[in-house]
């Protein structure tokens, strides 16, 4: 999704990093007055030069002044590429992070869905949690273990379909832990409205229970976006 506000930091790209054929990993640095929210899934807008938009993206990590970003990269689009360029010592605007995970208390277990979008959000909750989890990552690239902390979750890497994705028909095939748990879920939004209802119709759980987000739309490209 498109934003038209203004970015609150200015920042600059100080490393870009290859992690797979349509993943690239950016290092902004001089942001040391950003404030993270702490929730393992939030998300900041991103400007890039030449553009009035900005593009949300997820922070895979934070530290000292440098905020870790991975672009998804694919045709088209605002952010995409120019991430594929030589961009280290470009300046960046980045905006005010926002967030959604949130486990209920008592729960058990984690269960995380999502294609490569979501595999940073997948990977810092995994990596943050108290609780088991369980993966299902959608993506072009093949497995990529090493992306998260070893030992983090159970992660079962798919191969998405030619036109598209399954991940819908992943989660309606789940076998759910026993008792209650929490279920993050991120990607294409079609498939998002698909199994919000099947979760609350068919399954009938509560808003409590899960949290599933459009991260971008089939029907007008692939423009990546976050929602709370």
């Amino acid at each position: 999704m498109a934003s038209r506000g203004g970015p609150s930091l200015t920042g600059t790209v100080l490393a870009r990093e290859v992690l797979s054929p349509h993943l690239v990993r950016l290092v902004v640095g001089g942001l040391d007055a950003f404030e993270s929210t702490g929730v393992p899934d939030e998300w900041v807008p991103l400007t890039v030069p030449g553009q009035f938009q900005t593009r949300y993206y997820t922070v895979r990590s934070w530290s000292r002044g440098e905020l870790v970003l991975d672009v998804v990269v694919h045709d088209h689009g605002l952010v995409t590429e120019w991430a594929q360029t030589e961009c280290v010592g470009d300046p960046v605007g980045i905006g005010t992070p926002k967030g959604s995970y949130d486990e209920p208390q008592g729960a058990r277990w984690v269960v995380l869905v999502g294609d490569l979008t979501a595999l940073p959000a997948i990977a810092r909750i995994a990596e943050t949690t108290t609780l088991p989890v369980t993966a299902h990552v959608e993506t072009l690239d093949g497995p990529l273990p090493d992306y998260l902390d070893a030992g983090a979750a159970t992660v079962t890497w798919l191969e998405p379909p030619a036109d598209g994705s399954a991940l819908a028909d992943v989660v309606r095939g789940l076998s759910w832990p026993e008792g209650p748990g929490y279920f993050w879920m991120a990607g294409e939004s079609a498939q998002m409205r698909d199994i919000r209802k099947h979760l609350r119709r068919d399954l009938g759980w509560g808003p409590r229970t899960h949290d599933v987000m459009g991260y971008w739309s089939g029907a007008r490209g692939r423009v990546l976006w976050s929602s709370s």
